[in-house]
């Protein structure tokens, strides 16, 4: 069982700083999508759970279809034995790389090699807008995760071992990355701007707009500090203890008749992988320790469900929709599937016409 210590910590943390926990607790990736115009802001609240809540490096990219493989790699990498960062040909935290209006391939000269000789893959990277990179920037990022190294042009960059990288898009729903990048990434979250952003407003509870944090100097910036809330300790305790989580035949079966009803649902064209099947798994054994459990409850089999299937679903066409292959009529097919989502889809299946919940 967990300390309650722990246990305590745990619970006092925002939606954001827990999503961050799991992944790293699970050793995966995740994505967080919210509201267009409050990106920026995420951004900012990102930084600081990186910082102040497990006390790690953090790296920010700006993706565009202008980004080039150049570009990731660079900003991907944090200063390690740098004296100052005033020179430096990439920025990270606050200062977004790709910030400039003209994108335009970047100009290798040595300096810059021997600049990224000093630097290392920083602990968080936050790719927002990753679902505007070009294809070969998506897999680039999903061979970073992948294999925890990056080739530059003079070294091989491997990432450290607390490794977590944040896919941040804005808008939308369902599957909005390649396709196996989006496979690849074990959890996906919402997170609205009305819940907040507490470590930004834990900064400025002077009464200074959060889009001030946008704007303050790279001198603002908050160190990496010993004094985390959630030390490297405590996440790999809670790791162990999601090894040893056990799960029942009964809950077994329900976690499968889950997978079933999705792939089977009239509304779903596909996405329900195999991978999905083991990060469900995974995700259902990581979350009873969080609640002091040494087994796996379906309640937590359902909320693991949420978070799995959220950005993987695929909605089907009206003309690719099964009946229609029995002769049922398109705008009735059309009327049905209008408006309904993915998550549409997973309440449907967890409700009451899905899958039953062993008691």
């Amino acid at each position: 069982m967990a300390d309650p210590t722990l246990l305590d910590k745990v619970h006092d943390l925002s939606d954001l700083e827990l999503a961050a926990l799991i992944c790293l607790v699970a050793q995966e990736h995740c994505i967080i999508d919210t509201e267009p115009d409050a990106l920026d802001d995420l951004v900012q609240e990102l930084e600081l759970v990186a910082s102040t809540v497990f006390g790690v490096t953090h790296a920010v990219i700006d993706c565009s279809e202008h980004t080039s493989l150049d570009d990731f790699a660079h900003a991907i990498l944090s200063v390690e034995a740098t004296p100052t960062r005033s020179n430096s040909p990439v920025r990270t935290r606050q200062d977004y790389f790709l910030h400039s209006p003209a994108f335009g391939p970047i100009s290798r000269s040595p300096v810059t090699d021997s600049f990224g000789d000093n630097k290392t893959i920083a602990n968080v990277i936050i790719a927002k807008n990753l679902d505007e990179a070009p294809r070969q920037v998506q897999i680039q990022a999903l061979e970073l995760m992948r294999t925890k190294r990056i080739y530059t042009r003079t070294s091989v960059q491997n990432a450290p071992k607390r490794f977590l990288f944040i896919a941040l898009l804005a808008g939308g729903e369902g599957p909005r990355l390649t396709k196996h990048l989006n496979d690849y990434m074990f959890i996906s979250h919402f997170h609205d701007p009305e819940d907040g952003f507490p470590n930004l407003e834990d900064i400025y509870d002077d009464g200074s707009s959060i889009s001030s944090v946008v704007k303050k100097s790279p001198s603002q910036e908050p160190d990496v500090t010993s004094d985390a809330r959630i030390s490297a300790a405590d996440i790999e305790h809670l790791t162990e203890l999601s090894r040893h989580t056990t799960v029942s035949v009964e809950v077994k079966q329900y976690q499968q008749n889950i997978i079933s009803f999705l792939r089977l649902h009239r509304a779903v064209a596909g996405g329900i992988s195999a991978p999905a099947t083991k990060h469900f798994d995974k995700l259902a054994r990581c979350l009873a320790p969080l609640h002091d459990l040494s087994y796996a409850t379906p309640s937590l089999v359902s909320l693991a469900a949420r978070k799995i299937y959220l950005h993987r679903v695929q909605i089907a066409k009206p003309e690719k929709e099964r009946s229609m292959q029995w002769g049922s009529d398109l705008d009735a097919v059309a009327t049905l599937l209008e408006g309904i989502g993915a998550e549409d889809v997973i309440e449907d299946v967890l409700g009451t016409a899905g899958a039953e919940t062993p008691l």
